[in-house]
Formats: structure tokens, C-alpha cells, sequence
């Protein structure tokens, strides 16, 4: 395991259809996007998600809470919750849950800016969400500057 502020985190912007995944490095407080997990139902193909986990061999985990905007929690609040919890349960590292309020629509801006049309079904920008909420992260946890401010 890293040492504090050199850890190695993977990102993830839950969703029922697919996941976004962000991979990112504590101590250079940056991120990329990765390739979005397939969902049935919010649950994603835990052989893929163990392939991530072997390849990248993160130290923490984040995934983005999707909170209302008066703050309250929401079932999607709950079904991410669950998938932090299963995936600490399955691996056996701290997950850590992050207000991701604003985030897709921040992503699909950020798209639009960059020339996609807005076809975000077959485009996705479930990664580039993902990055988002781990750059708020890093932001929160370090007084770094972030994408949103």
C-alpha cells in the first residue's frame, strides 16, 4: 500500500446502465478517464470490475453519491451506497462516498464544448463524470484547485 498522498485511486460515477470509471494519483492530484462498465440493473460484471482492481491495484476507492440538490439522499443515493459497500466487501479496500451533485451535467458541458453533438447514449460521458468527481476529491482532501471552480 502507498504511503499517504502517494495512494492510487479508482473513481466511479454509478449509474443502472453504466459506471463510470476514473483511475487517478493522489500525489499528483490528476485523473483520467477509463472505458465506462456495462450495468444490468446497477450491477456491473464483477469480473470486469476485478480486472480493473488487478490491473490498476488501487488503494481507495470513491464513488460518487447522487444527492439531491436540497442535499436529502435519494434510491439512487442508496444503490450507491450498496455498490461501495460490495465493492469494499469484494476487495477489501476503503471506499470513500463523494457529493457528486452536478457532475454528468458538468461532463455532458464539457463534451459539448469539445464538439460532441449530444449523443451521449452512444458516446457516453460516464468516464469523464467520474474523472470529475475524483478531481473534486482530490480538491476537497488537498485545497488543490478543481475542474468545477
Amino acid at each position: 500500500m502507498a504511503g499517504a498522498g502517494e495512494r492510487l485511486i479508482l473513481a466511479f460515477d454509478f449509474g443502472t446502465r453504466r459506471i463510470g470509471v476514473a483511475v487517478g494519483n493522489e500525489l499528483l492530484a490528476s485523473a483520467s478517464a477509463l472505458d465506462p462498465l456495462p450495468a444490468r440493473d446497477g450491477i456491473p460484471d464483477w469480473n470486469v470490475v476485478t480486472r480493473l482492481v488487478e490491473e490498476w491495484r488501487p488503494d481507495l476507492f470513491v464513488v460518487g453519491l447522487p444527492l439531491n440538490m436540497d442535499g436529502s439522499e435519494s434510491e439512487m443515493s442508496l444503490r450507491a451506497r450498496k455498490f461501495g459497500k460490495r465493492l469494499y466487501g469484494r476487495y477489501g479496500k476503503p471506499c470513500e462516498m463523494v457529493d457528486e451533485r452536478g457532475s454528468t451535467f458538468e461532463a455532458k458541458a464539457i463534451a459539448r464544448e469539445a464538439g460532441h453533438r449530444g449523443n451521449y447514449r452512444e458516446e457516453g460521458v460516464d468516464g469523464l463524470a467520474a474523472q470529475l468527481i475524483l478531481e473534486g476529491w482530490f480538491a476537497s482532501n488537498e485545497g488543490l484547485p478543481s475542474r468545477r471552480e
